[in-house]
């Protein structure tokens, strides 16, 4: 990041989001690199770009694309790695065609001219990355989107390389370490996709006990089972739906509707107070011992620094103790012995032993064996002569709008995110106090300020599709007329995910927290 030529922050305002990685992004800006910064809002990381391009919610693709055929028509495509590495560009230069400038340009709200500078400095770039977040992921879409930054990287050949790749920056603490374990509804631990009869034949015969060759759901198809009354009984461990879920109200009816509700955390969330049972669990950061993986897949030690209070146990702890009152005896609960099972049933963490991340402050997967280095570059190998597995495909995938439409009774787009101090929806960050924090608002443009007669700090009600709340005016210059912005972190003050919409990635299961319609009106107090 800090030796790279070109940056482009898709759906990311990274430096109130990810402020640390943000640093490394001001070094490479100071290094030299541009800085491109895609986002509907002018946020306080287009501070620092060479250009903002400020799309329309939900238009990515559309831009991605459009960016595509400006790199294949200027002939700056990398014909040689497409050649080399790659599969169906065809298809996809026949998908891009479409997509013209001026087209993008209409269905973006970007003009062409800086459409087109955006894609010949990505594509003339020795090395480039683009990072995104939830901007890009919290749509119907979700997937998609993805994929069409993907191509781009593939166009162009800025994957693989030393200051080139496609880099997800992770929005909690711990997600590629959570996913790598097999916290996914169709794989176990090391990415093994648990409808291969030999990979899970694997895991069955250590664990001595038969694994259903069926994927399982992720979090919107649970919530759709309770909806069908399939699914009665829960177990939460570390989340707190109750706040994070798309049309909050919905999702509140479904869990109040559960048999049996288990919650085990840190923390008292609004989750756990529907709960029947609740487990305090430990720290994982400070109480615990363990690893955590990092977005770059650099697997480390986490060690306990002090002792858990009084009646709170570790995590793994806890489900030791469940097993036994289960009927399953696991022995003691180490750390160590547990990343030992890992390291034997998952070939891309076999190297890593305890004393190796000890001695070299933590290895990239995959890691075969022990004396293996680690793989810096996930996809050097699509450099390698001859290739080495299989081709990376490109995508066909076509522009969209968000579910939620715009019209007259619900002119407003409103987009969610983060703010510097705080975190999701609140739990770990509003019981201390920061300088930086204020009340929650509904950041509105000045200029819809002065058409719909406000001052700042006068209430509004919020109307959208599913319910409404009220929360006082911000007037924020980077927004542009017919964009609103909330966080989620305020429940208790505007519960924003009353109004989201709960409208599904089919593929990843993601809602469309970035793109809803509403409508507002003055608030009166009687």
């Amino acid at each position: 990041m800090e030796e790279t030529d070109a940056i482009f922050l898709w759906g990311s305002n990274a430096r109130e989001t990810h402020p640390i990685f943000f640093h490394h992004v001001l070094k490479g800006v100071r290094n030299g690199a541009k800085l491109y910064v895609v986002d509907p809002r002018r946020t306080s990381s287009a501070q620092w770009a060479d250009a903002w391009l400020g799309l329309e919610v939900g238009s990515d693709i559309s831009l991605a694309n459009a960016m595509a055929r400006e790199i294949i028509a200027a002939g700056l495509a990398h014909e040689r790695f497409i050649r080399h590495a790659t599969s169906g560009f065809e298809a996809y230069r026949e998908c891009v065609e479409k997509y013209t400038l001026e087209r993008a340009e209409q269905e973006t709200g970007v003009p062409a001219e800086t459409i087109r500078a955006a894609a010949h400095a990505y594509a003339k770039a020795e090395r480039a990355i683009i990072c995104w977040t939830l901007g890009i992921t919290e749509h119907h879409n979700a997937v998609d989107n993805v994929l069409a930054l993907i191509n781009l990287g593939l166009l162009t050949g800025h994957v693989g390389r030393y200051g080139s790749g496609l880099n997800p920056l992770r929005g909690q603490n711990n997600v590629q370490g959570g996913g790598d374990m097999g916290a996914i509804p169709d794989r176990l631990p090391g990415f093994q996709h648990v409808e291969n009869d030999e990979l899970r034949g694997n895991f069955e015969r250590a664990w001595g006990c038969r694994i259903s060759p069926k994927k399982g759901w992720h979090l919107s198809e649970m919530f759709q089972g309770m909806e069908r009354g399939e699914l009665t009984t829960l177990y939460v461990l570390g989340e707190n739906p109750a706040d994070s879920e798309a049309d909050r109200h919905h999702a509140l009816k479904l869990l109040g509707g559960l048999e049996f509700l288990v919650v085990q955390d840190l923390f008292y969330t609004n989750t756990a107070a529907l709960a029947d049972v609740v487990l305090p669990a430990a720290a994982g950061w400070c109480e615990s011992e363990g690893t955590v993986t990092s977005s770059e897949r650099r697997v480390q030690r986490v060690r306990r620094a002090v002792s858990a209070p009084p009646g709170v146990r570790d995590d793994i702890e806890v489900v030791y103790e469940l097993a036994r009152r289960l009927g399953h005896e696991w022995g003691e609960p180490r750390s160590e012995c547990i990343w030992d099972e890992v390291r034997a049933l998952s070939p891309m963490h076999a190297g890593m032993s305890y004393r190796r991340l000890e001695e070299l402050g933590g290895i990239q997967w995959p890691c075969y064996d022990e004396s293996h280095p680690g793989e810096i570059f996930l996809h050097g190998r699509l450099w390698q002569e001859p290739l080495i597995g299989p081709r990376a495909p490109f995508s066909v995938v076509e522009f969209e709008p968000p579910v939620d439409h715009l019209d007259e009774e619900y002119p407003i787009r409103l987009t969610t995110g983060r703010r510097l101090d705080s975190y999701n929806t609140g739990v770990q960050t509003d019981r201390y106090h920061s300088p930086l924090r204020r009340a929650e608002t509904l950041d509105l443009s000045p200029e819809d300020g002065l058409s719909y007669g406000l001052h700042e700090g006068e209430k509004v009600r919020i109307h959208s599709r599913r319910g409404s709340v009220i929360a006082p005016v911000r007037f924020d210059p980077g927004l542009h007329r017919g964009l609103a912005f909330l966080t989620v972190h305020f429940h208790d003050q505007v519960a924003t995910n009353e109004l989201t919409i709960d409208a599904v990635d089919l593929k990843s299961g993601t809602s469309e927290f970035k793109a809803t319609a509403i409508r507002i009106e003055k608030y009166q107090e009687n």
